[in-house]
């Protein structure tokens, strides 16, 4: 399934822009993430995650670390969406692409070494006192 739906990104690519990712990163954020989104097997964060990585544009990419991370917290509950986590972000913090890369790398150590799924390392995490 994971090569069809490369296959069909690739051809989306190809069709629309000759191939060249530079041709597509003259869109706008908006217009970027709606044709992503569009095609078959992109999600919301796996458009973001090409929004920020390969169009270096400033949308932050949420993921299942940042949601664990964050419930843990208390900065949402259960119930929020994927829009409501982003929009948590993406208010508070400026629309700097190094930023939004940077801080989802952090959220990425912190859930992988620290706030696992099972074992978490509650009382040597990095935010603990946050």
């Amino acid at each position: 399934m994971k090569a069809v739906r490369l296959q069909g990104f690739c051809r989306f690519l190809i069709d629309r822009y000759g191939g060249r990712v530079e041709n597509m990163r003259r869109l706008s954020l908006t217009r970027a993430r709606e044709e992503l989104l569009a095609l078959s097997g992109i999600g919301p964060e796996t458009a973001d995650s090409m929004l920020l990585y390969a169009l270096d544009k400033p949308i932050f990419v949420v993921d299942a670390y940042t949601k664990r991370a964050f419930e843990r917290k208390g900065a949402v509950d259960e119930t929020a969406t994927y829009d409501d986590i982003q929009e948590l972000f993406m208010k508070r913090l400026p629309a700097d692409t190094a930023l939004y890369n940077e801080y989802h790398a952090l959220i990425v150590c912190l859930g992988k070494y620290f706030c696992k799924k099972k074992n978490p390392l509650c009382d040597s995490c990095p935010v603990r006192g946050l």
